[in-house]
């Protein structure tokens, strides 16, 4: 992902997890809303509930990855925040790629 696709800020963060939709699965919680851009941006959250520090950075490189490949699912003009729970750590990479894109590509998420 480059600079300009992710969600650093706080107060970016906050806006779109209290003011956007949200959709829950066995290993994210995805919150999404429209940004007003000509691109999507994503941030992602893994807490230290998760496990130590290169455990959480490995699941937010995979993440990236998964975004990275697959931007092409995801609607263009919205912020994407993405909580990772505890289940992702009883999947491997194939069933996390999966899980997330199927939320996607099902309409759960993009519904307009």
């Amino acid at each position: 992902m480059k600079k300009y696709e992710i969600v650093k800020e706080h107060s970016d963060f906050d806006n779109v997890i209290n003011k956007g939709k949200s959709y829950k699965c066995k290993s994210y919680y995805i919150y999404y809303k429209d940004n007003g851009l000509d691109n999507s941006r994503f941030g992602l959250a893994v807490s230290k509930k998760i496990g130590h520090a290169f455990l959480r950075n490995r699941i937010k490189r995979q993440l990236r990855m998964i975004i990275g490949n697959n931007k092409n699912v995801f609607q263009k003009g919205m912020d994407y925040i993405i909580i990772v729970r505890k289940h992702v750590l009883d999947i491997d990479y194939n069933e996390m790629q999966d899980e997330l894109i199927s939320v996607v590509k099902n309409g759960w998420i993009n519904e307009k």
